[in-house]
């Protein structure tokens, strides 16, 4: 995976041991699943670091690396029905690392790394089968997360113009109007997040290289506009990312360290517990995770640390009835 100067700046502040050894925590207990992982029809190309997100049973995959290291404009849409896959309408602008959301089933993709490999404040939806540009950013953003609360979009943590950011970005859909609130607790990229019963939450990710991921999990509730910090990641680790189910579950999927993590962990809401979930088949980072009811599906991402691309698409069940 190819970073921009202000992350590497941290991976050579960090040293050139390699990734340092992560400690170890209890396996959390086993989660309910109504099956086992199921391998899919393959994406049309192999990519990582992509944008992903629903448009009622579709699933748009947008943006991120090919396999030569070049950003891409590209877009494949998954039929979660059919099972197949087909072209959609190419991004305006190439990027990478992009944050992706929906709102009444309309995907939204914000921000990411042009092939500059410096973060962009463009945005854009997907309306009448073309992309249109809607309001850009109050700031650039890569490398961060994004969900929907009703009409409002959440983008919180990744990289800004001076590093890792600060603030989180807020959108109003209906008004086409960004404002800012204040961001995660603990400052981070590649990160993941969820929303679920109007709580906007983000888990895991990293401050630079991927010997600093984190298991930070936290909360944010805009009745009150503040952040909780909630029980954390039971394995540490950044490139991941997360969904949430209809059944209450924020389920995290996937990221990197010295290899490429299999995991996949939920959290019970309702329990306030992490379980895990049968590991990945295909162990990615920078993949795109996205629940369609009780189903979660895991799309492209890197199958090892770094520049590495794949075209699996991977989904499983859970147990449970929709909230």
């Amino acid at each position: 995976m190819r970073r921009p100067a202000s992350v590497l700046v941290l991976l050579v502040a960090a040293g050139c041991s390699g990734p340092a050894p992560q400690p170890t925590r209890p396996a959390p207990p086993a989660a309910s699943a109504a099956g086992a992982w199921q391998r899919l029809a393959p994406a049309l190309s192999q990519r990582t670091e992509v944008a992903a997100a629903p448009a009622g049973t579709r699933i748009v995959v947008a943006g991120g690396f090919r396999g030569d290291g070049a950003t891409v404009s590209t877009v494949e849409v998954f039929d979660t029905a059919s099972g197949g896959w087909q072209a959609g309408p190419e991004l305006p602008v190439p990027v990478n690392h992009a944050m992706a959301a929906t709102v009444r089933d309309r995907v939204y993709v914000f921000g990411g790394y042009l092939s500059t490999n410096r973060p962009t404040d463009v945005a854009f939806t997907l309306d009448g089968g073309q992309w249109r540009q809607i309001a850009p950013l109050p700031q650039p953003r890569a490398a961060g997360t994004a969900a929907a609360l009703g009409d409002t979009v959440y983008v919180a943590g990744g990289i800004g113009p001076a590093g890792l950011a600060a603030d989180m970005l807020v959108y109003d859909a209906a008004a086409d109007r960004w404002s800012t609130a204040p961001g995660p607790p603990t400052r981070r990229e590649h990160l993941g997040g969820a929303a679920f019963g109007g709580i906007f939450y983000t888990v895991g990710g990293r401050t630079g290289g991927v010997d600093t991921n984190l298991t930070a999990f936290e909360a944010f509730d805009p009745r009150t506009s503040a952040w909780t910090r909630l029980p954390d990641l039971p394995t540490r680790r950044g490139g991941l990312a997360a969904t949430a189910t209809c059944t209450g579950l924020i389920v995290a999927v996937g990221g990197e360290a010295a290899e490429a993590f299999a995991a996949a962990e939920v959290f019970e809401i309702q329990s306030k517990a992490w379980k895990a979930l049968p590991p990945l088949p295909t162990p990615r980072h920078g993949l795109g995770v996205v629940a369609i009811g009780n189903r979660v599906y895991t799309l492209s991402g890197g199958p090892k640390p770094g520049l590495h691309v794949a075209d699996s698409t991977e989904a499983i069940e859970v147990a449970g009835t929709c909230l």
